[in-house]
Parts: structure tokens; C-alpha cells; sequence
């Protein structure tokens, strides 16, 4: 009888592991970035994937640079399938083998996407499934000519009512000096030209923010014209009742990735892989650049003539966006926030 027993016992164990092994498989732990990005995240998203294959995804919120600590401690075990980050951080935690590579016939909306948006897959670093993008707002009722060149903020009546953004301590005024620095002849090996610019801006009046309700404290106040700062933004200035609108100057804006990305070392590749091929749909794309104005990087993707005004939209605008060698900026952003520090003080 205890043989009997004994023998059920290891049959039974034997049919659970396949049922165990399956539930696992049926579970993706993720990234969110939190607040109103994570409601518009689950209903574009999460939500509608789980409907659909029948599992469950299990949310941790984490913001990038938080996201990229975790993967470094939790390197040997992982503990995410899959990571959403943001600001250049994936093509270092790729570098650092954190990601894994996905083909691209592994895709089915690869072939929808913007080449720029998917150039990283085989390398680890995962589809752009939104972009912001840095250029410049400006208050319709103050401006009544719309800048159109990175060199409008020179003019001399914008003065006291520019706006510039801390490099040193904010990715997006990193991006807009590095704009800056190019338009005037610079480049990664050299951001003297930038520096050289922004000071002239100041000589002019302009005024350093470093976050972003600085920057509505200042245009609510009408103490600010115009900025150098991101698109989605104008949108969070526009709801508050700000006459504020997004242009992007003719040498182009710098954009920002948004990514989805396979993490390295995890047991359900296929399923994270589905989900990442779910975040880049059409449908998905569309949803973000009309939630939050983050421009599609899905070119199949239909915006009324209102909304595709907010956003980076088409061939034409995408092709001039700008993209900067986040492993460069890494590299030099210690010498360049010392320098930048010294430009704001002479």
C-alpha cells in the first residue's frame, strides 16, 4: 500500500510540473513608469493583451533609471520579462547584456515601424514604441511669429522670456543643448558651440529651469514666451488652459525613445516577445501620441489633422528627427554637466 501510495505520489508530481510550468509561462512581470502614464498604459496595453492571449501581466512600478538598477543587481536571476525605458538607458543596459536581441521576422508589426524606431533590435535594445521630442514651445498670444529655427532664440525681444533647461540635471535640457550645439556647428567630440550659444542666451536675459512645473509656473505667470522642451509637454501646458503650442525648427528636434525591451535570461521569451510585437501595433501608437502627445513611431498610423498637429507625424517631419549616441552621452556627461555648470556661471 505505502509502495502504491508512493508510486501515485510520483505519478501526480509528474502532471503537476507540466500544469506548474505553464502557469508560469502564462505570467509577464513588467515595468510601468507610473501616475496617469500607467492608467493609459494598462488600457492601451496591458490590459487589452491580457484579453487577448489569456494571461496575466503582473505590473511593478519603476521608472528607467530605477528599472536598470534592478536588472543590474538581479543580473545572475532576473526577475522582469520584460522593461520599458526611456531616455538613451536601454542602449546601455544592452551593452551592459541585459537585453536579449529579438529578429526581426519575429515581429509582425516590424514591418510598420520607422526604420530609426526598430534600427536596435538585433542588438539588444529594444522597438521605440513612442518618442518625445525636444524642440521648442512658445505662447501663441506673446509670439505672434512662430520661431522656426533653433537660432530664433537669439532674438533679441525674447530676451528676459526664454526659457532654457538645465542640462546638467534634466535629460530633456540635455538634449536641447546638444540640439543647439549641432545647429551651431558642434558634435558629441565637441559642445563648446552649444555652451557658446546658451551663454549668449543668458548675456540676452534668458532664465535656467529645472523641472518641468518651473517651466508651467513660468508660461502661467507670462513671464515665459517661449522654451526649449519637449512636445508632450505643450500638451500638459495646453490642458491647463496655457495658449502654448509645440514646433519643431527646420534643422530638426532630438528625440527621445520610449522602449520596449526583452529582457535577457528569462524562461517565457515567446510570450514577452509577443507582448513586446503587441506594444508596437498600430492601435497602441495611436493611443499614445492621443493620451499624452508622444509622437507614433508606427508609420501606418492615422491622426486627425488636429492631433497629427501636436505630435511629430509623417515622413517628412520623422525624417528630421535627431537621434544622439546615448553611450557617448554616458560617457561624457560628467565633463560636459562640470562645463555646463561653468557656463551658467560666467
Amino acid at each position: 500500500m505505502g509502495r502504491l501510495h508512493g508510486t501515485l505520489g510520483v505519478a501526480l508530481a509528474a502532471l503537476l510540473v507540466p500544469a506548474i510550468a505553464v502557469a508560469q509561462e502564462k505570467t509577464l512581470i513588467i515595468n510601468s513608469f507610473g501616475g496617469s502614464y500607467e492608467e493609459h498604459h494598462r488600457r492601451l496595453v496591458i490590459e487589452p493583451f491580457e484579453k487577448e492571449f489569456g494571461v496575466r501581466v503582473e505590473v511593478v512600478t519603476a521608472y528607467s533609471g530605477d528599472t536598470l538598477a534592478q536588472l543590474r543587481a538581479q543580473k545572475e536571476n532576473p526577475q522582469f520579462d520584460v522593461v520599458h525605458l526611456s531616455g538613451g538607458l536601454e542602449t546601455i543596459a544592452a551593452t551592459d547584456g541585459l537585453l536579449a536581441p529579438i529578429k526581426p521576422e519575429e515581429l509582425s508589426n516590424y514591418g510598420d515601424m520607422y526604420p530609426f524606431a526598430v534600427a536596435g533590435i538585433e542588438d539588444g535594445i529594444g522597438p521605440m514604441y513612442s518618442t518625445a521630442a525636444i524642440g521648442l514651445l512658445y505662447n501663441t498670444e506673446m509670439v505672434k511669429t512662430p520661431p522656426t529655427s533653433w537660432k530664433d532664440l537669439m532674438q533679441p525681444e525674447l530676451g528676459s522670456h526664454l526659457l532654457v533647461t538645465d542640462a546638467a540635471s534634466n535629460t530633456y535640457g540635455m538634449l536641447a543643448m546638444l540640439m543647439m550645439n549641432q545647429v551651431n556647428g558642434g558634435d558629441l567630440g565637441d559642445v563648446t558651440p552649444g555652451l557658446d550659444f546658451v551663454k549668449q542666451l543668458l548675456d540676452n536675459g534668458a532664465t535656467v529651469v529645472s523641472k518641468s512645473p518651473e517651466i508651467q509656473q513660468n508660461f502661467a505667470q507670462g513671464t515665459a514666451w517661449i522654451a526649449a522642451y519637449a512636445q508632450d509637454y505643450a500638451f500638459t501646458l495646453t490642458s491647463a488652459g496655457l495658449p502654448v503650442k509645440f514646433v519643431q525648427p527646420s534643422e530638426g528636434a532630438a528625440f527621445a525613445p520610449i522602449t520596449v525591451n526583452l529582457v535577457a535570461g528569462r524562461p517565457n521569451r515567446d510570450l514577452a516577445v509577443k507582448f513586446i510585437d503587441f506594444s508596437i501595433r498600430a492601435e497602441a501608437s495611436a493611443g499614445w501620441a492621443e493620451a499624452l502627445r508622444y509622437s507614433p513611431t508606427n508609420r501606418t498610423v492615422e491622426l486627425s489633422d488636429e492631433l497629427a498637429a501636436e505630435v511629430i507625424y509623417g515622413e517628412e517631419a520623422v525624417a528630421k528627427l535627431v537621434g544622439f549616441d546615448p553611450v557617448q552621452i554616458g560617457e561624457s556627461r560628467g565633463e560636459w554637466n562640470e562645463a555646463w555648470k561653468r557656463a551658467l556661471t560666467k
